[in-house]
């Protein structure tokens, strides 16, 4: 079989979607070529200036106003701005000759069947023997665009549907062609998974194929029962967002996100090509959702939707909400359910399920009667859309934002229990199902051996799921590989010798237990295992340190035990430093401040490229002092030697620190220096992050590691100290910064110079981390800055003062 590498790619359509997949390939490394057609009028501007049509920057104004539109869009589509440089932008008519340099076609342009021929009929003459072409639609036949294509286009053609944004929803949908090659097929599934960090899922040709057809299924059945239950949008939201392991928009923020236009016009395609469907009726749009169209109600588009942000008698903004009754805003109202409160101590969203379903007030019945249609619908689709029940999961916890799919969610509620209050609200799930029990099976997935295995339908026995290969799952060996664990981590071994640090706090905040896990893990590791990992497949890396802990024995004033957590956390990155094993860090999503600072210690990071990254401290009115700090001093002063490149590197550093910035990317975390270029490296799949980690984990011990040596800290002193001081003076005399805001500042700025020394000196790291320590515990006497922590715990914002 021909050995495929993809080095440049044509992307045929530069709208949100064209733009999109262009930057996320120009985001791994891949050369872009980006077409759109050529204007037939010019701009008011373009007559101004005397353009003509025929001028080239008429001719590529639509494809360059589409992508200079998405690189400003936040968030961002681009890991780092300098990446767009990978982007080559040209129209239909001039550069079409140009695909025949590329390695794979991507047509993306508008959803009507005669425009997308009239593209391949383009494509057909310029594309060279064997190159892949595919096309984005979401929903056009495959077997429709292909016909009365060339055999070697046929063979060499399928759907690759990404989801928008390109960059940031995982699922990626391969449609093979009729007549397309099974080698082009597995290499699809390899590149979306491998290269382009997707969940790669084979698809049928089928209507909406799996994602939206279920995902949008599940939006269909909650506006149902919204009617029926006479809830209010609030209530929705609150029942179908992090409760239930889904996004923080939940239901009709995000339609409000998506638009309403949008959301219906992808129903009525859906709606179209499902006669045949036993829920069909479902897919009817409702009369309130007509009249909302009418009235322009389209969500964020037209500033109105489900919710409209207003300005009200005070000045303030405010956010009013749609009564579905009368279709008027009114004022938010508050959420509650007696069903909720008897989840609030429950952390795994899946042990949630068994509770909600059993409540007896409208969440529990929205519950039975949305899981009902939901457990049936998804039950029948197979062999329709998916022969394999996990891709349906994974399928719709790629493409829709969910942490479980509907099989694994059937499978906390209980299969066999469930079938009661199923039939009860009206619906049976299919034949196989009930075979599937009565052979004795009675979950859809079981964990052997460290792998997740899937019910399959055809053979009646559970099968291995492949689309997991390479992958190291902690929710698979746990059970088996755990060999130490407290409230707040756990150690698992991973196998040849390399142990795993697992946080298991809320939203991974380093309190102690974690810390006291990353001591133990050392231990184990310096005398009877090889290597240390931290890594974790939560949402988030860490938000940080235990700040409302911090906050209490502040206002206790138990300054004593606030110097030893200090310390404590100090002691625990230096060991991750100089440890005598190989120390990995796997950071991921928000990692941030202390979190930060683990990263800034470790031999090597394993980055995912979706890593936000950043020491955050200030904007709670303290210093990062686990480290940071003194990492970042160490950091600047040891890459710059001259006295004047070092002053301004340095500047960067405090003012990255000072402004609490945040790094959107693994890359561009980079450019902060926290993640280091030369050293470290950068995942693009997270679901491969543990077993990438784990490898240069092996391959750092078979290279010989050795111990660190700790060596000396060159500082600035006076030099830098002043520099600082005038900046912090000149901000608050211009108010720009609050008497606060320079308190702070100032206290960065000492530890930063190295203290009050007279001149450049080299101090060891204990002296940075006693002064970033100091300037730590003297903050938190402060009044200001108690208000600022408890303000942040209140809202989860900062306060500036």
């Amino acid at each position: 079989m021909k050995k495929r590498s993809i080095k440049k790619v044509a992307i045929i359509g530069s709208g949100i979607m064209g733009s999109g997949i262009a930057c996320h390939f120009a985001n791994i490394g891949v050369q872009v070529l980006l077409l759109d057609i050529v204007p037939r009028e010019l701009t008011e501007i373009e007559k101004k200036k005397g353009q003509s049509l025929e001028d080239k920057s008429v001719r590529n104004r639509i494809v360059n106003e589409h992508l200079k539109n998405a690189l400003k869009s936040n968030p961002s589509p681009i890991y780092h701005k300098s990446f767009a440089s990978r982007i080559e932008t040209g129209n239909t008519e001039d550069d079409m000759h140009k695909i025949a340099e590329v390695d794979w076609i991507i047509e993306v342009v508008t959803e009507q069947l005669k425009i997308k021929n009239i593209v391949f009929d383009q494509i057909e003459k310029h594309r060279k023997k064997g190159t892949i072409v595919t096309s984005n639609t979401s929903g056009i036949p495959i077997h429709l665009m292909s016909q009365g294509r060339s055999e070697d286009f046929q063979e060499h053609f399928a759907v690759t549907h990404f989801f928008n944004p390109p960059r940031y929803l995982r699922l990626f949908e391969v449609v093979p062609s009729p007549k397309c090659k099974p080698e082009i097929v597995d290499f699809l599934m390899h590149y979306g998974d491998k290269f382009l960090g997707k969940t790669s899922v084979l698809a049928k040709d089928t209507p909406a194929f799996i994602g939206n057809r279920i995902g949008v299924f599940g939006i269909m059945s909650i506006l149902k029962v919204v009617k029926d239950l006479n809830l209010t949008i609030e209530e929705v939201d609150k029942l179908t967002g992090p409760l239930i392991g889904r996004p923080k928009s939940a239901t009709f923020r995000t339609v409000d996100v998506v638009g309403l236009d949008t959301l219906v016009h992808t129903i009525k395609g859906i709606a179209d090509n499902v006669k045949n469907d036993e829920m069909a009726n479902l897919f009817e749009v409702p009369e309130f959702i007509h009249e909302m169209l009418e009235k322009n109600l389209l969500g964020s588009k037209t500033k109105q939707g489900f919710y409209k942000k207003v300005t009200n008698e005070k000045g303030k903004k405010e956010i009013l909400s749609l009564d579905l009754n009368t279709l008027e805003y009114r004022p938010k109202k508050s959420a509650k359910f007696a069903t909720l409160e008897l989840t609030k101590n429950i952390d795994n969203v899946l042990e949630r399920f068994p509770i909600l379903v059993k409540g007896k007030d409208k969440a529990g019945e929205f519950f039975r009667k949305t899981l009902a249609m939901l457990f049936a619908y998804v039950s029948n689709r197979i062999p329709e859309i998916s022969d394999e029940l996990y891709r349906i999961d994974d399928a719709v916890k790629a493409g829709f934002g969910w942490e479980d799919g509907p099989f694994e969610i059937w499978d906390a509620v209980g299969v066999e229990k469930s079938l009661a209050w199923m039939k009860e609200e009206g619906f049976t799930p299919n034949n196989w199902v009930n075979d599937m029990l009565a052979s004795g099976i009675f979950s859809f997935y079981k964990v052997e051996n460290g792998e997740k295995k899937y019910y399959d339908i055809k053979s009646k026995t559970y099968q291995k799921n492949t689309s997991q290969e390479g992958f190291l799952i902690l929710n698979n060996i746990r059970e088996t590989k755990t060999i130490w664990e407290n409230k707040e981590a756990q150690i698992q071994h991973l196998g040849d010798g390399v142990l795993n640090v697992e946080f298991r706090s809320k939203m991974n905040t380093l309190g102690a237990g974690v810390l006291q896990g990353i001591n133990k893990a050392i231990d184990l590791a310096e005398t009877e295992y090889e290597a240390v990992i931290l890594g974790n497949q939560a949402q988030h890396f860490s938000v940080g340190a235990n700040l409302a802990m911090a906050f209490m024995m502040a206002i206790e004033q138990e300054y004593d035990e606030l110097d030893y957590s200090i310390r404590f956390f100090q002691n625990t990155v230096m060991r991750l430093r100089y440890s005598s094993i190989p120390t990995i860090v796997a950071p991921h999503g928000m990692t941030l401040g202390g979190g930060c600072e683990l990263t800034l210690h470790a031999d090597k990071v394993v980055a995912a490229a979706e890593t936000y990254i950043g020491l955050v401290e200030f904007g709670v009115g303290l210093i990062p002092a686990g480290g940071g700090t003194k990492e970042m001093v160490r950091r600047t002063t040891e890459l710059f030697q001259k006295d004047d490149v070092q002053l301004n590197r340095l500047r960067e550093s405090f003012i990255n620190i000072a402004m609490a910035k945040v790094a959107t990317s693994a890359y561009e975390a980079q450019d902060f220096n926290y993640i280091q270029k030369d050293k470290d490296v950068i995942v693009v799949n997270k679901d491969r992050q543990l077993a990438t980690a784990k490898r240069y984990a092996l391959q750092m011990l078979e290279d010989g590691y050795t111990q660190p040596v700790p060596e000396k800290v060159e500082v600035l002193g006076q030099q830098a100290l002043g520099m600082f001081l005038v900046g912090t003076d000149s901000l608050q005399k211009g108010n720009f910064a609050s008497e606060h805001d320079k308190l702070i500042a100032n206290k960065l700025a000492y530890v930063m110079s190295g203290g009050d020394l007279s001149e450049k000196s080299k101090v060891s790291e204990q002296y940075l981390l006693n002064l970033e320590r100091e300037a730590f515990l003297s903050l938190l006497t402060e009044k200001k800055t108690l208000e600022r922590i408890q303000h942040t715990l209140k809202t989860g914002k900062p306060l500036r003062n």
